[in-house]
């Protein structure tokens, strides 16, 4: 019998660590996490559009969103625990008199009769957590208005890939000590392959904040224990994309050294980058 996507048991438990790291939040990071947002729109404005945060974590960029003057955000997520953190983050954060909901929901489970199209649909790695990368593309899209922007982040491919989604699967059902062992191990490689590459770790760790507003440690568990997990090609995604109705509008991907064409990823792979229109 195939497991239900659409409940939470059948994935890794992101909202307890969006949680912990929401606690911390400060007026900077929701600053980082506007750039970041931004960034990836480039000269187009949130002002009086539409906005939906698929898998909406902590919050931030649902804040973020917001705070750049979106008319209406409606953020979702699977996860009880992030719903109820961003509800929390946008109370202390929201401009006020702002427009927002948060649902818990999968994205599985969306639908245009229910919540209308958006202007921006935003999922930034999210979509490769969900079981089935490419029903979740179909679903998350779907939702996007013409000439609307649908902006996602997705995990690259690696020659690692196969080997990381052993090690999720083994991470997310062990126990806090086994997990906190690990991501120690983890970290202390991490700082030997900066060092033989000649960076710090806390130039890594401050340039790693300044790009999204996230925090390098919650991130390392967010990666070790997201499971279910896939990866995905640029090609894959244009090819998709384009089969949907949407125009690449900007691609922010990988430049690193790849050997055939591929990413090794023995620390893991980053996402790549997309924001694509739908055409009328």
């Amino acid at each position: 019998m195939p497991k239900d996507l659409t409940k939470l048991e059948t994935h890794f438990a992101f909202g307890h660590n969006w949680a912990d790291y929401a606690d911390k939040i400060r007026d900077d990071q929701t600053d980082e996490a506007k750039c970041a947002l931004q960034r990836l729109l480039g000269n187009e404005t949130l002002a009086g559009k539409r906005f939906l945060d698929i898998g909406c974590g902590s919050g931030v960029h649902s804040l973020a969103a917001l705070q750049l003057g979106a008319a209406e955000v409606v953020a979702v997520d699977l996860d009880p625990e992030s719903v109820a953190t961003t509800e929390q983050v946008l109370r202390r954060f929201a401009p006020p008199h702002a427009s927002y909901c948060v649902i818990q929901r999968s994205v599985f489970d969306l639908n245009v009769a229910d919540l209308g199209t958006f202007d921006v649909t935003y999922s930034w790695g999210v979509l490769h957590h969900t079981g089935d990368l490419n029903k979740a593309l179909v679903r998350a899209s779907a939702m996007t208005a013409p000439l609307g922007l649908f902006v996602f982040a997705l995990y690259r491919k690696t020659w690692c890939c196969g080997l990381w989604t052993i090690e999720k699967r083994w991470y997310a059902a062990a126990s806090d000590k086994r997990q906190e062992y690990a991501r120690r191990n983890y970290i202390r490689l991490f700082k030997i392959a900066l060092l033989v590459t000649g960076r710090t770790f806390d130039d890594y760790k401050e340039k790693y904040r300044s790009n999204r507003g996230m925090d390098f440690y919650h991130d390392v568990h967010d990666w070790m224990g997201g499971y279910p997990y896939e990866s995905i090609t640029n090609r894959e995604v244009d090819e998709f994309m384009r089969s949907a109705g949407f125009q690449a509008q900007r691609l922010l991907v990988s430049n690193k050294r790849k050997i055939f064409g591929r990413n090794v990823g023995f620390f893991g792979t980053g996402c790549d980058e997309y924001v694509y229109r739908r055409t009328g």
